[in-house]
């Protein structure tokens, strides 16, 4: 039995190791790669003979399943799975699991460290004090009592939901299940749209939500509405955003997401339009949520070889 991790997971490796032989035992061999990489032969080169594959969001197509002859199970650290090719993995029978829940606080609370951000302009803030500045022109807005429209309502969205009633805001949800989170008003998302001052998206990539947001979708916004993506880039379209905010037709937005993974092309549209927070896809990320990544990670491989091998 041999268990390769292609990528390296965020945790020190001797860390990764104990959790991982507290779920296995001794008796699997695990192969540690501490460098990242996206080169397809290599991947391929580091799983080969693997029973198992642990990665976190490095893409794994077809051209690398390919190669891993021995392949039973691909254990995917990270929630969404839009980078494995799932269908080859359903025609070979392999099984894919996720980390789902590992990045449910980290993600939510850092929807809320840009919504202040934006809100407080407190980026803008902190580059003026530094410049001799004042507050002048950087007097920011409450969220006591405005409405934050969530699109999806998962873990994550419900989660955000908690934190908004701990700041006083009035909720609106859209989620393909209405009701999912009871106390919540659920409307379409036409109605989230041209009602809530924050939209923000907490949907997985799918062919049905990619460009869910675009300019039809933006142009029902209010002027001084905010949008923020900490789901997937492709979720929005991102040249009709930027466009909206250069027009003015919504007052800001704070982004975490991009159409391909950071670090970014500087010709990258949001990185030039104006009234933007953006952050290299670091939501998820926190010193927490990756140990309980590696620690759901390994306890979907123990619960597999429990229950095939």
């Amino acid at each position: 039995m041999k268990i390769a991790v292609v990528e390296p997971l965020a945790v020190e490796k001797k860390e990764f190791m104990k959790i991982a032989r507290k779920a296995v035992g001794d008796d699997v061999d695990i192969v540690y790669w501490d460098t990242r990489t996206e080169d397809t032969a290599e991947l391929a080169e580091r799983g080969k003979d693997a029973d198992i594959i642990a990665i976190g969001n490095v893409p794994f197509p077809r051209e690398v399943l390919e190669k891993c002859e021995n392949l039973k199970m691909l254990a995917v650290a990270f929630t969404g799975l839009d980078h494995v090719d799932l269908e080859y993995c359903m025609e070979k029978g392999i099984t894919v699991k996720n980390c789902a829940g590992y990045a449910t606080v980290a993600v939510a609370e850092l929807t809320f460290g840009l919504i202040l951000d934006v809100y407080r302009n407190i980026s803008a803030c902190d580059k003026a004090a530094r410049l001799g500045g004042t507050k002048d022109g950087l007097v920011g807005y409450e969220l006591e009592g405005k409405t934050i429209g969530v699109v999806g309502t998962g873990a994550i969205g419900t989660r955000v939901i908690e934190i908004s009633r701990a700041f006083g805001m009035d909720i609106i949800a859209y989620n393909r299940t209405f009701g999912k989170v009871k106390g919540v008003a659920y409307v379409s998302l036409e109605e989230v749209l041209r009602r809530a001052d924050i939209v923000s998206l907490h949907v997985p990539l799918t062919a049905e939500t990619k460009g869910l947001i675009g300019k039809k979708e933006l142009d029902m916004m209010k002027p001084s509405a905010i949008l923020v993506n900490t789901a997937r880039g492709p979720v929005v379209d991102s040249r009709a955003l930027s466009e909206a905010l250069k027009q003015g037709e919504i007052a800001g937005a704070a982004i975490d997401v991009f159409d391909t993974e950071p670090p970014l092309d500087g010709k990258d549209p949001l990185l030039t339009a104006p009234n933007t927070v953006v952050t290299p896809h670091v939501a998820f990320a926190t010193k927490e949520s990756m140990v309980k990544r590696a620690i759901i990670e390994f306890d979907n491989i123990a619960s597999f070889i429990r229950e095939n091998l």
